[in-house]
């Protein structure tokens, strides 16, 4: 990571962490507090409907997308050329090995970009080295804890509302979680 790092300051690129993913309209179940004798009790109508999230995270600046279903080589070129759209010059991109990343499409669009969108992976199975990892659980277990969707846009509408939240917050958030990253390293 610290050539990565070295290389991309030599071409003047901006480092982007990207991650993906997802929430159903199932609760994120956490602990919470109530009055002494009142359980509290989470009603959800056991819908299986997922929503996909990806989100890439720069030293100064947080980029999310939300698409009904799971995340595939599309919605991944959707994204990337959303972050060429919004972060001018060059971009680096650190990501897992997930195998929409890896795909024909997404390789093709990256080689259109014409040098301006370079790709690097983290070493397998070391999610802590991703600060969007640190963004996932910051917005499970604080934007959206014990929260039951009464329907897909319902759930649709709060988790981006979560995320806009993160976003604003960004100067504080945004150098935490690159903080716990670089404390994995």
């Amino acid at each position: 990571m610290a050539c990565d790092k070295k290389k991309a300051r030599r071409e003047e690129r901006t480092i982007v962490f990207i991650d993906e993913s997802g929430l159903s309209e199932r609760p994120f179940v956490a602990r919470t507090w109530a009055p002494r004798g009142q359980t509290p009790v989470l009603q959800h109508h056991f819908s299986w409907k997922q929503l996909a999230a990806i989100a890439g995270v720069s030293w100064y600046s947080i980029f999310f997308k939300l698409y009904p279903g799971t995340i595939r080589q599309e919605q991944v070129i959707d994204f990337l050329g959303h972050l060429l759209r919004y972060l001018k010059g060059k971009i680096l991109v650190v990501w897992d090995g997930l195998r929409s990343h890896h795909g024909r499409m997404v390789r093709e669009f990256v080689a259109s970009t014409e040098g301006r969108l370079c790709i690097d992976f983290l070493p397998a199975y070391a999610p802590e080295l991703n600060p969007v990892e640190y963004l996932w659980g910051y917005w499970k277990m604080r934007e959206l804890p014990n929260f039951c969707a009464s329907d897909y846009r319902n759930l649709s509408d709060v988790a981006l509302r979560g995320l806009q939240r993160i976003r604003r917050r960004r100067s504080t958030l945004v150098r935490a979680f690159w903080k716990q990253a670089e404390l994995a390293f």
